[in-house]
């Protein structure tokens, strides 16, 4: 489900302190005057490619599993996301819609993360769906897609940090991709949704800038949107979320939520792009090894089994220590998998 929910915690800690309590900025909890996704409603782009104001949280969420032209592996995340302290938008400081922005760049030996926050309303952050931009900063994700394709269809991605920079052209090969039903993906037992769309059908081209000198790279991208108001039930403490390429054409996402019962979900995605959706208790999570990262044991290496699907896979992380070590910290990296099937993928996991 491509989440980082845990994120907005901080945004809304700008603004309203009572959140600092409640771990996950209260994402389990009432609605409030916020709208709710409801099942049936149909997604329309390119308009769905923008903000949606009414709803709490919402997320452009972009990962690349890349090689260099030194023949090293790296993997790099860009992240907009938006929090709303009240439904609606206003003209200047009034907004009451605050943005956040996470980048991370992984290598075999070090990771790289860094975040930076926005107002609403003030020009220094935001989306238009088009033609499309998300923005905060001198960070973007621009569409370059002709005029008759769907904006998502070619962008160019920028973020830079203290000791890092890229700069990445993503070309889709396939369409969107709706998860749950028909874009209704439903998170918990007691039946908190989302909406949820993606387009994991990137190639991925650019630079990384990093210490030692800037780095040519080519391999594949994965955008994740997604918008909700009460996206988690309150005794979720905690995901663990997979992207997969398979080396066959084939990508599947995978999700478990931690709390009091474990709540799976997942959709298998065939190479022309349709999609099937997988029922809760599909997918089996199975930690193999942990890490000690950040003062914590966090489970870095997993076996991933669909037995109705005859797909069985062990994964292994690119770097077991691609924790993002922001005003709210979550581990973040790319990752190789093998047993029935082969590939790349990304691997978020919080509440650790």
């Amino acid at each position: 489900m491509k989440p980082c929910l845990a994120a907005f915690a901080t945004a809304l800690l700008l603004t309203a302190a009572p959140a600092q309590a409640q771990g996950f900025a209260g994402l389990g909890t009432t609605a409030e005057d916020f709208s709710v996704p409801e099942r049936g409603r149909e997604l329309t782009f390119p308009q769905d490619h923008g903000a949606h104001p009414d709803f709490r949280i919402e997320w452009w969420y972009l990962t690349a599993t890349l090689t260099g032209d030194d023949g090293q592996d790296y993997g790099a995340q860009w992240t907009l996301f938006r929090s709303a302290l009240q439904p609606g938008e206003a003209a200047g400081f009034a907004s009451p819609q605050v943005w956040m922005g996470h980048a991370g760049l992984t290598t075999a030996d070090s990771h790289f993360a860094v975040e930076t926050f926005g107002r609403g309303g003030t020009g220094q952050a935001g989306v238009t769906p088009d033609p499309f931009s998300a923005f905060i900063d001198d960070w973007h994700m621009t569409s370059r897609a002709g005029p008759d394709s769907d904006p998502y269809d070619r962008l160019h991605i920028h973020a830079t940090g203290h000791d890092f920079s890229y700069d990445l052209t993503a070309q889709a090969q396939g369409p969107l991709v709706l998860h749950g039903d028909q874009g209704y993906s439903v998170k918990s037992q007691g039946g908190q949704a989302s909406y949820y769309y993606s387009q994991p059908f990137y190639d991925i081209t650019g630079t990384l800038h990093l210490p030692d000198g800037p780095v040519s790279v080519s391999g594949h991208g994965w955008l994740d949107r997604e918008w909700s108001s009460q996206p988690l039930a309150d005794d979720q403490a905690g995901w663990d979320w997979f992207s997969l390429g398979f080396d066959d054409g084939h990508r599947m996402m995978g999700f478990q939520l931690r709390g009091a019962q474990v709540f799976t979900s997942g959709t298998w995605i065939a190479p022309d792009g349709t999609a099937t959706p997988l029922p809760p208790d599909a997918l089996e999570f199975t930690p193999l090894g942990s890490a000690r990262v950040a003062g914590r044991d966090v489970p870095v290496r997993w076996r991933i089994d669909w037995p109705e699907g005859g797909v069985s896979i062990t994964t292994e992380p690119l770097n077991p220590h691609a924790w993002m070590d922001l005003s709210v910290s979550y581990w973040e990296g790319p990752l190789r998998f093998s047993g029935s099937h082969t590939g790349r993928g990304y691997l978020e996991m919080t509440g650790y």
